[in-house]
């Protein structure tokens, strides 16, 4: 299982055992990361569970996700995901997030 490090929005780091296959999004809210509302419930409407890439490779983000991020998140930068929209992989072991404020 890979650990994934969420830095909540006030700089507290919690590593994450996340399971492959789960979504980032699942990881953070079963681990009750502040800041991952998941309001939609990971079908990309709400971008409550909005985060920075900080350190580590993602794919690249789908359409989907690239317009919600575009038309309904806040505060988007380069680096940023929605974390219902990545799944977890082995590979991503030591990614860091920053969860985008709100």
């Amino acid at each position: 299982m890979p650990t994934i490090t969420f830095v909540e929005p006030d700089g507290t780091r919690r590593d994450v055992s996340a399971h492959p296959g789960e979504s980032l999004m699942a990881a953070a809210t079963r681990a009750n990361v502040a800041g991952i509302i998941a309001e939609c419930g990971g079908s990309a409407m709400c971008a409550t569970c909005h985060c920075y890439l900080v350190a580590g490779d993602l794919p690249e983000a789908e359409a989907l996700e690239a317009e919600t991020l575009e038309f309904v998140a806040q505060n988007v930068q380069a680096s940023s995901r929605l974390t219902c929209q990545v799944t977890v992989t082995d590979a991503m072991a030591g990614t860091v997030l920053q969860v985008a404020p709100r």
